[in-house]
């Protein structure tokens, strides 16, 4: 794949209205996955994305394997890309989806045993949640929630990060 077709693919499936903010939603997920896993496992995950992309993972990341959370990595992502947190988490989770595609099995592995998934823990549970509903596909909108969505029935208490994530349909 190369770097046309992983913006196109990315462009498509968040139906944005540009590549500009397409790859600023692909350079602020992976930026903060490579600021968030050690340096060893960033340049693996990166090694086989086209050269444009895979900078972003290791390049252009001067510390990694910072210890913070899934609250945090969200944070980043939306401070980076200019959006609010919930567009933020559901782009990270598309941007993941494709990176799962485009890399070895064993270099996705070592990203996801890099994020503990516990509910007790961080909760990176969520960044996969369109790679574990079986990716992108006919359904794409039933697996990634059709994008983000405010959900009237949510409880107060719920996770901003969890809109549109799994509930299904389009606004």
């Amino acid at each position: 794949m190369n770097f046309d077709e992983f913006t196109g693919t990315v462009q498509h499936r968040l139906e944005l209205p540009d590549t500009g903010r397409t790859v600023r939603a692909i350079r602020a997920t992976l930026m903060t996955l490579g600021q968030r896993i050690p340096a060893g496992n960033a340049d693996d995950l990166a090694g086989s994305l086209p050269l444009e992309i895979r900078w972003y993972l290791s390049g252009a990341v001067h510390e990694h394997g910072q210890r913070f959370d899934w609250q945090e990595f969200v944070d980043r992502v939306s401070e980076i890309e200019g959006v609010d947190r919930s567009d933020a988490a559901y782009h990270a989770r598309v941007v993941v989806d494709l990176v799962e595609t485009a890399v070895p099995p064993s270099d996705f592995q070592q990203l996801r045993d890099q994020l503990p998934e516990s509910e007790d823990d961080e909760n990176w549970r969520k960044l996969f949640e369109v790679v574990d509903a079986g990716g992108w596909g006919e359904g794409e909108e039933a697996q990634a929630g059709g994008g983000p969505q405010s959900d009237a029935t949510s409880q107060p208490d719920a996770d901003p990060t969890d809109e549109g994530s799994t509930n299904g349909g389009a606004e």
